[in-house]
């Protein structure tokens, strides 16, 4: 991405602030494909001082570059916030109104940050509108590729749950989260098909729903 393309995203969170105490605030989560761990959402304000030139979805970026945005943003950006909703509430809740639940937990932690006087323009990746904020939002499809605040979100969170699963695999190695990060890998069926669910697995999630069935299969090979 050249500056040309950077100074889009920015002008796009840009064209919905209409007073001078209006924030633009993205928010992005990561997560909701995967079998094990949790739905991790961010909010970030960037801010009228942030140089943002590169910044991009972090999809597009390498792992290196996600780390390198992401403590830039930390350390840069007028605020941000994480939240992160564990898999007993995902299966309770569905995954969905988990991921809002998420969304809306960063979006207040930051709102406690900003202050009062700050009037967030809350811009949500995707098709949803998170339920009871109070604040202006709209939902935007393809967000973390046109908005720089929902594209600096999308770092923070990936990494932000990148970095928790890689703590969790040292406490359960035999399933691989420190590189498959929770999702459906073939490696990581293999190890739930030998082993069962962790407590951090999604039991309302298949293959994890079918833990009783490779528990059979498992006795029958035996």
């Amino acid at each position: 991405m050249n500056g040309r393309e950077e100074q889009g995203l920015r002008r796009f969170d840009e064209e919905w602030m209409t007073g001078a105490q209006d924030v633009a605030v993205g928010v992005d989560e990561v997560g909701r494909g995967c079998i094990a761990g949790p739905v991790v959402a961010a909010a970030v304000a960037l801010g009228g001082s942030f140089a943002g030139e590169g910044l991009r979805d972090s999809k597009q970026l390498t792992a290196p570059r996600r780390e390198m945005w992401a403590a830039r943003i930390r350390s840069d950006a007028m605020g941000w916030a994480v939240s992160y909703v564990g898999p007993r509430e995902i299966d309770r809740l569905d995954i969905r109104r988990a991921t809002l639940l998420a969304m809306g937990r960063a979006v207040r932690r930051l709102e406690r940050k900003l202050g009062a006087t700050a009037r967030l323009r809350v811009l949500v990746d995707g098709s949803d509108r998170i339920p009871g904020l109070a604040a202006f939002q709209t939902a935007i499809i393809g967000g973390d590729g046109r908005s720089a605040c929902i594209a600096a979100a999308s770092i923070v969170a990936k990494t932000s749950r990148d970095a928790f699963m890689t703590r969790i695999a040292t406490a359960h190695p035999e399933y691989g989260f420190e590189r498959n990060k929770g999702y459906g890998t073939e490696q990581h069926v293999r190890a739930l098909q030998r082993h069962g669910p962790s407590c951090w697995h999604r039991f309302s999630f298949s293959p994890v729903a079918q833990r009783d069935l490779f528990a059979a299969e498992e006795s029958a090979s035996g």
